[in-house]
Formats: structure tokens, sequence, C-alpha cells
């Protein structure tokens, strides 16, 4: 029994942290009717049925088929890395970071192998991670803590574009960069054979469902029926999808949506996080996503500012820096040290060294801006 909860603790960690915490600050706050108002419903049915949503079209292969037709006309090692690297940069926009690192980060290791280039991994697998997590911050389904400040915060698509986009655009170009600064020679890529989606009718139906959630993200359909909907189609039409659903993840916010709302009602706390984040958000909110993650980090520090913008750009950003300051950049180590063990420290020396640079520029850039 031991043995399975310290197995439970280790493979959710951030769950069991979540839901101590929330036990912990309920000896301070005793449990009553509020409690229910802390949960934003409207964040976890959007998250629930992206999630569902996404399950279904990776399941049908959807997401490596276009990769590989990307990758047809590459023809330098240069163009390769563009490929792999700006592949989840794009793609996380739309499917969720963690989503696009689980595609093409394993993708990129067959793609590599087979071009006779492993020597590239751990600064492609590197940069991979790094791309997801930006190009992830350009939409509000892009990650959880997008999609929860855009809720939160009942920003509009324009507010929020206006504040994200010129961070992802020049993400890009540091990207960019990169690439331009990588020695670049001949390639001879084998040919790939993506295989053939053969259920156009399924794929058709994920298509329509990710049209349903765009546009309750865009305000257009209530959120509530958009999860009747997901819930009840999927079950009828591939039940395995739900149970790919993340519901450790849904569970997670729930735990910390129970923390942060007691904290919030504790006179003391509510003081100090107010004063200690008042005109410093977003270095705030950096700084706690290397501790925290950037999702728990905005979760956490929502409930004492209203400076959402702020917020939304350093928990962004806070996602570079240390191995946990995203749990999407778990899914790249774990790949990583499956396939390669005796390459872990160097591929955590070359992750932390290439984070800390693009956060370094990114948010002074911000900061100087701001000014």
């Amino acid at each position: 029994m031991l043995q399975k909860l310290i197995v439970f603790l280790r493979r959710e960690t951030v769950l069991s942290i979540a839901w101590l915490l929330a036990a912990a600050t309920a000896f301070l706050v005793p449990p009553d009717r509020a409690y229910l108002d802390y949960i934003d419903g409207g964040t976890l049915g959007l998250l629930f049925s992206l999630m569902a949503v996404m399950a279904g079209l990776q399941g049908l292969g959807l997401f490596r088929r276009l990769g590989e037709h990307l990758l047809e006309r590459t023809a330098t090692t240069r163009q390769l890395e563009g490929a792999l690297i700006f592949l989840p940069f794009f793609f996380s926009m739309a499917v969720t970071n963690d989503v696009a690192l689980i595609t093409f980060v394993p993708f990129a290791m067959e793609v590599l192998e087979l071009a006779g280039e492993e020597e590239r991994l751990i600064p492609v697998v590197a940069m991979q991670t790094i791309a997801a997590n930006l190009g992830s911050m350009a939409t509000p389904i892009g990650n959880p803590q997008n999609l929860y400040l855009y809720s939160h915060y009942q920003m509009s698509l324009g507010e929020f574009f206006r504040s994200m986009l010129p961070l992802t655009a020049a993400s890009g170009l540091l990207i960019l960069l990169f690439l331009l600064c990588r020695h670049s020679t001949p390639l001879s890529l084998p040919k790939l054979t993506p295989p053939a989606i053969s259920e156009g009718r399924r794929l058709g139906f994920y298509l329509i469902l990710f049209v349903l959630c765009l546009a309750a993200v865009a305000k257009a359909l209530p959120v509530a029926l958009l999860c009747v909907l997901v819930a009840l189609l999927t079950a009828l039409v591939d039940r395995r999808v739900l149970v790919r659903v993340d519901w450790s993840l849904l569970a997670t916010f729930v735990g910390f949506f129970l923390f942060v709302g007691n904290l919030s009602r504790l006179p003391a706390c509510h003081d100090f996080f107010r004063a200690v984040l008042a005109h410093h958000e977003a270095v705030c909110a950096v700084l706690a996503s290397q501790a925290l993650s950037n999702v728990p980090a905005a979760l956490l520090l929502s409930g004492f500012t209203d400076n959402g913008t702020a917020l939304l750009v350093g928990t962004n950003l806070g996602g570079l820096g240390t191995l946990i300051a995203s749990m999407a950049s778990l899914i790249s180590y774990k790949q990583v040290v499956r396939r390669s063990p005796y390459k872990k420290g160097k591929y955590l020396l070359w992750f932390t060294a290439a984070n800390l640079v693009f956060l370094t520029i990114l948010l002074s850039g911000y900061l100087l801006l701001a000014l």
C-alpha cells in the first residue's frame, strides 16, 4: 500500500501538492458554501473539451501526418532542424504545448535517426521544448494557464492578442536566429510514408468539435453546452477518448482553486501578496513559475492582482527557465532519458542554458517596453 502511494506521489506530484495545500488551508478556512465559488467552471469545461478533441485528433495521427508532409521538401540539416523546431512552435498554438511535444519529440527522434543526424538530438529536442512553450502563448487555447487567465479576467480576444502576439513574433525571430547560427550541410532524408487517415468521418467529427471549442473560446457558445456536446458525442462515437483526457490536470486545477480561494480569504495573506505583486506582476510570475511551474503560479497569483495582462505575460515567459517551470518540458526530458539515459546530464545543461538565454532576452525586452 505504501509503495503504491509513493508511486502515485511521484507520478502525480503537482496534483498531490495542490490537494495537500487545499487540505492545509481548509483548517484555516473551514469548508462552507463559498468553496463552490472558488472553482472556475468555465476554465475546467474548456480544458476538458479541448483535451478530449485533441486526444481524438492525435489518435487519428493527424498531427504526425501533417508534420511528415512538411518535411518532404527538406534538403539541408538547417532546414531539417527548422522544420522539427517550428512544427511544435506553430502546432502548440492550436493543440497546446504538451500535445505538440508528445507528438513531435518522438517524431524528431525518429527522423534524426533515419537521417543519420543523432548528434543533433539534444539541441533539437531542447529547442522544440522552448518553441512549444513560446508558440503556445499566442492563443488562449495554447496552454492551460492562458485558458484560465483569459477566462478568469474575462479578456477579449483583441486584448489577448495585443498582449501576446508581439512576444510570440519576437520568440519566432529568436528561434530563427538560433537556426541561422547553426552549421548547415546537405541532407538526404529517406522518403517518409505518412500513414493515411482511413477514418475520414471521425476526422470530420473531431474537426467540427474543435470549431465548437473555438466558438466557446470566442464566447459565441456557452461552455456548459460545449461540455455536454463533447461528453455525449465522444461517448457515442469514440469513448476511448474520454479515457485519454488528462483528468489529473483537471483535478489539479480544482485543488489549486480551493487553495487560492482559501488564501484570498486570509487577510494577512491577501495583503502580503497584493503588496508584493503591485507593479511587479510579470517578474513575480516568472519567479513563482520557476518553483511552482507556470500553471499553478497563474492560479495562485490571480487571486491577488487585477493586472491580468502582466500576469499572462509573466506566466508564459515563466515557462522558460527550470525544467519544472512548464510541466510540458518534462515530456521532452522523459523522452530523451528513455531513449538515451546517458545523455540526461548533457540535455539538462543544454536545456537550462538555452532557456535562460531566451528568458533573459524576452523578459528584458518586455520590461524595457513597459517602462
